[in-house]
């Protein structure tokens, strides 16, 4: 398998599965945190059928996103005070 993507060592095996699990890692974490959100919050978000659920996948929290190209946002210079 690994030479049929172009993976000719061990150590170059190895790294690619680190990566994938590292990104396992993030995305779970991005579920968790959207729920954990969603559950704080008492907010719910539409499943693939439009019923409401507070345990979306990223998936679909993604599509949400899918319209969205560009966003600007107009900000002003802010400048830190300490209070007295």
């Amino acid at each position: 398998m690994a030479s049929s993507i172009y993976l000719q060592g061990e150590k170059r095996v190895m790294t690619l599965l680190m990566a994938l699990a590292l990104c396992l890692l993030v995305y779970s974490a991005l579920e968790w945190r959207i729920r954990e959100g969603l559950q704080a919050s008492g907010l719910a978000f539409p499943d693939q059928k439009g019923n409401p659920t507070q345990r979306p996948t990223a998936r679909w929290v993604f599509q949400a996103f899918h319209g969205i190209h560009l966003l600007l946002v107009r900000y002003e210079k802010l400048y830190a005070s300490r209070p007295p």
